[in-house]
């Protein structure tokens, strides 16, 4: 036996809502058609049936007794047609990758290391991870996980960590610079500063009533790893976020002298621009993201 497909969706869609409203007119304006066309599309799927599936009065239409029982076929049809259209836009939306842009050293030392469980974990989920975005660049990051103080008007942000600062010197700098007695000493010493952080200068004096204070020359770097490599080094003190420099103080590699930091304004956040579309798995990507931040900070205070 031949299959009886009807012979378009279209033709089924009329035939549904015309009887649900009980008149081509009304329908006309659901299904984007003249009321002309919609009573096409009807009579198509009559002939293609081989029987009428509405009564015609002046009182509008009335399904026969044919069309209560096909009613429930087409409205199941369009139902999986729109489930199935449903599921392939979800499946296109999860090949799109989530773009994180961050800075390097929230991936070196935080990031990177704990996402394999959430890649276990989220499999459909593709996250792709880089720290520049050219100029050229024309698809932005769907999240961003930066240096910085709110407020930020449109975007959501989340606190993540990193405004627990300290002052760390390598232990060979303070032997060879007469030892490190009281917070003022810094004022003795090279800084090492990343260029974006200039506040936590102004923020440690004030912090250990030093206003006005300088310290005797200052470098400046662009990311962290270098700054604590230079510390390490002995090229000088830094005012870094003791959750990057963990492993440093553990070894001994760095020291925090006399326990000096402050509570900074800044902080590392994570932002989504309001504007932006929902995504496929991105509510689960910051939900782990929070957990996973607050328990490193926590890790860290603890340390």
């Amino acid at each position: 036996m031949a299959p009886r497909l009807p012979p378009s969706s279209t033709s089924v869609r009329a035939f549904v809502t015309v009887a649900r409203l009980g008149s081509t007119a009304r329908a006309a304006g659901v299904v984007n058609l003249t009321q002309s066309a919609v009573s096409k599309q009807i009579l198509s799927l009559e002939h293609h049936l081989g029987m009428p599936l509405f009564e015609r009065s002046p009182a509008g239409l009335k399904l026969t007794e044919a069309g209560a029982i096909y009613l429930p076929y087409a409205e199941a049809a369009l139902e999986q047609m729109e489930r199935g259209a449903m599921r392939l836009s979800e499946r296109s939306a999860l090949g799109r990758p989530i773009r994180l842009h961050m800075v390097a050293i929230a991936g070196e030392r935080w990031l990177i290391e704990r996402f394999p469980a959430f890649a276990e974990t989220h499999p459909g989920v593709d996250v792709q991870f880089t720290n520049y975005v050219s100029e050229s660049e024309t698809e932005e990051p769907d999240l961003e996980i930066s240096h910085g103080a709110p407020p930020w008007p449109d975007k959501e942000a989340h606190y993540l960590f990193g405004r627990d600062v300290a002052l760390l010197a390598a232990p060979a700098l303070l032997e060879r610079m007469g030892g490190f007695r009281r917070a003022g000493d810094i004022q003795k010493m090279t800084l090492l500063q990343h260029f974006q952080m200039p506040t936590f200068w102004a923020e440690f004096t004030e912090a250990h009533g030093l206003r006005g204070a300088v310290p005797a020359h200052t470098v400046r770097y662009g990311y962290y790893s270098v700054i604590i490599r230079a510390a390490v080094a002995g090229l000088g003190v830094a005012l870094a976020p003791r959750c990057y420099v963990a492993e440093e103080l553990a070894s001994g590699a760095l020291v925090n002298p006399l326990d000096i930091g402050f509570t900074s304004v800044t902080g590392l956040w994570l932002t989504r621009r309001l504007d932006r579309p929902a995504r496929p798995g991105l509510d689960a990507f910051i939900d782990w993201l929070k957990v996973e931040a607050a328990a490193f900070e926590a890790a860290t205070r603890a340390a």
